[in-house]
């Protein structure tokens, strides 16, 4: 599902709600789960997951292409940690 799916999907659960608002909402909640996390805080949405920031530290790769050794510097990247709710749906047990 993409977002203009879910936006349209909500709209259409709650007629009297206007599209534009419902995607004012929509990317309202997105764009405070990316600002929180590009704070380095966790965001949990209960029954569906956590969403959190790791941190890779720097190392030594290698080209595949080439096989040249490469600098890889220290990033930050997303990881998101399934709800108990979710898994149990995901496998046939909710």
């Amino acid at each position: 599902m993409i977002r203009s799916e879910l936006i349209q999907k909500i709209a259409d659960e709650n007629p009297h709600l206007y599209q534009r608002d419902v995607e004012r909402i929509v990317n309202t909640v997105f764009e405070e789960v990316t600002d929180a996390m590009a704070r380095g805080d966790r965001v949990e949405l209960r029954g569906f997951g956590a969403f959190s920031v790791k941190k890779r530290d720097a190392r030594v790769g290698r080209n595949p292409r080439t096989g040249e050794t490469v600098n890889v510097e220290e990033k930050h990247v997303p990881f998101f940690k399934t709800g108990k709710l979710l898994r149990d749906r995901l496998n046939g047990k909710a």
